[in-house]
């Protein structure tokens, strides 16, 4: 499983990152997590706010930060 979390360093966007980092681990999910930060790779998914939470190549949350039992569901 591929997770992407896109921000350029927001304080959402590290939240999003360390919630999703944690459901990640307490799922124990085979994943490679990786933070985009470049704004023209952020807008190749076509996120114009951010934090977003990509799955897969899949844009699933933007511009929130959700509670870590919803990032689990996206993430099952």
């Amino acid at each position: 499983m591929e997770i992407r979390i896109l921000g350029t360093g927001c304080p959402k966007c590290h939240k999003l990152e360390e919630e999703t980092r944690h459901a990640a681990a307490e799922m124990g999910l085979d994943c490679n997590i990786e933070k985009v930060t470049q704004t023209k790779d952020i807008m190749s998914y076509g996120v114009m706010l951010t934090p977003a939470l990509v799955v897969d190549g899949e844009v699933k949350v933007v511009g929130k930060v959700p509670a870590r039992e919803d990032i689990k569901k996206l993430l099952a």
